[in-house]
């Protein structure tokens, strides 16, 4: 339920929740405001108010409203520490003040007070990051969170990609609470949760994206004034990957049987190449599907398995292999931290055979292939509707 369906009745739930030293209090009046002002005192009036103001701040208004039609509480509104309050409840107190001045009641004007921002104790500033792991097509999310100057954090996000740089940036302005919880929930998703990783790592990984943008596609919108603080990294910094791999050995055996099963499920991979790098590959399938009712069932596998061995040749050289062994190992760091120890062991396994260039990386890079375009190549095998009717039309004429 948003911010804008909490009802008064509902929020003075919460409150007295929140407040249960109040709540024998708040219950009894169920919603109605003069009422819970008969059942509170002042102070406790006072501090369910600021408490709505703060926390349900549509539904604090809407009480600060009735106490202020109301001559015995409106009192009360007019109490409240405006600086007590977040700025959404700052707005909304000025408002109710107006109000009760143009009135004609008598509003105190407090004297202007001179303000010096208080920066958080050192071992409570915010200089987090957080790291998903790689979706099927290679990009993940970097999430980093730092503090304001003048109060207040930074919530940076971004979409990343090996081939395409940055895809997507967010930039949120949140409290401190918020944006811990925030930190933490994205721990707790079922789908794609992202772990907590170095600040400086996840710099890294803005960075080198940064470096592989494209240079004929603008940078999402925002991000080129925040691009050179973002991409800002001691010259030490380390991958994900990278620390994993000082952390956690590989398993002795690459098990592909282990990896095959994390493919067909979409746990991990198949990381495709562009559509541009497979342009000859999509072509050559566009003609075999085209001929596949001259030749028989054996002469068109025979054609996808050269159309992939040929595609394999051409697209998959050390530099992508490189690209592999790296995903590989980010997204072992991602499984390491949210405890399958073992199976980050199997995907360093993988990454130590993509870099090493053995047969086995081929094959794993054929099988990662087939899977990201099981849909064209099931298209392509499919026997043509008319070739069918055709031959059965034949074996009935026989």
């Amino acid at each position: 339920m948003s911010e804008a369906e909490i009802g008064l009745p509902e929020a003075l739930e919460r409150a007295a929740s929140a407040l249960p030293e109040l709540a024998d209090a708040i219950r009894p009046a169920n919603g109605d405001p003069h009422q819970l002002a008969r059942e509170l005192d002042a102070d406790a009036a006072s501090r369910v108010l600021k408490w709505l103001l703060a926390e349900h701040t549509a539904a604090g208004e809407e009480l600060a409203l009735a106490w202020a039609d109301d001559a015995e509480v409106g009192r009360l509104v007019l109490s409240l520490d405006a600086g007590a309050l977040p700025k959404p409840a700052r707005k909304v107190l000025k408002r109710l003040l107006h109000r009760l001045r143009s009135r004609g009641e008598a509003v105190p004007t407090p004297a202007p007070v001179a303000r010096a921002t208080t920066l958080a104790p050192l071992d409570e500033q915010i200089d987090e990051a957080r790291l998903s792991a790689p979706d099927p097509y290679g990009a993940r999310v970097v999430y980093l969170a730092t503090d304001r100057p003048a109060g207040g954090v930074r919530i940076f996000q971004l979409v990343i990609q090996d081939e395409n740089g940055v895809l997507e940036f967010e930039l949120f302005e949140t409290g401190r609470s918020k944006a811990r919880r925030f930190l933490r929930d994205m721990t707790r998703r079922a789908r794609w949760p992202a772990v907590e990783v170095g600040s400086d790592s996840a710099r890294l990984l803005i960075a080198e994206a940064l470096a592989r943008h494209p240079a004929d596609r603008a940078l999402p919108a925002g991000l080129s004034d925040w691009k050179s603080k973002l991409g800002e990294h001691p010259a030490d910094a380390k991958r994900p990957g990278e620390a994993v791999r000082e952390t956690l050995a590989p398993e002795p055996d690459f098990d592909a049987d282990a990896l095959e099963a994390w493919l067909a499920e979409g746990e991990v991979g198949p990381w495709p190449p562009s559509s541009e790098a497979l342009a000859d590959l999509l072509a050559r399938l566009d003609e075999i599907a085209e001929g596949r009712v001259v030749v028989s069932e054996a002469a068109r596998e025979e054609q996808i398995d050269s159309a992939l061995e040929s595609a394999l040749d051409a697209v998959y050289d050390a530099d992508r292999f490189a690209r592999l062994a790296g995903l590989f190992d980010d997204t072992a760091y991602v499984w390491w931290k949210a405890g399958r120890e073992s199976d980050a062991g199997a995907l360093l396994a993988a990454a130590s055979v993509c870099r090493e260039g053995a047969p086995s990386a081929r094959r794993l890079a054929r099988r990662m292939l087939e899977i990201a375009l099981q849909g064209r190549l099931e298209q392509v095998r499919k026997p043509e509707p008319a070739a069918e009717a055709g031959e059965e039309a034949s074996a009935g004429a026989a």
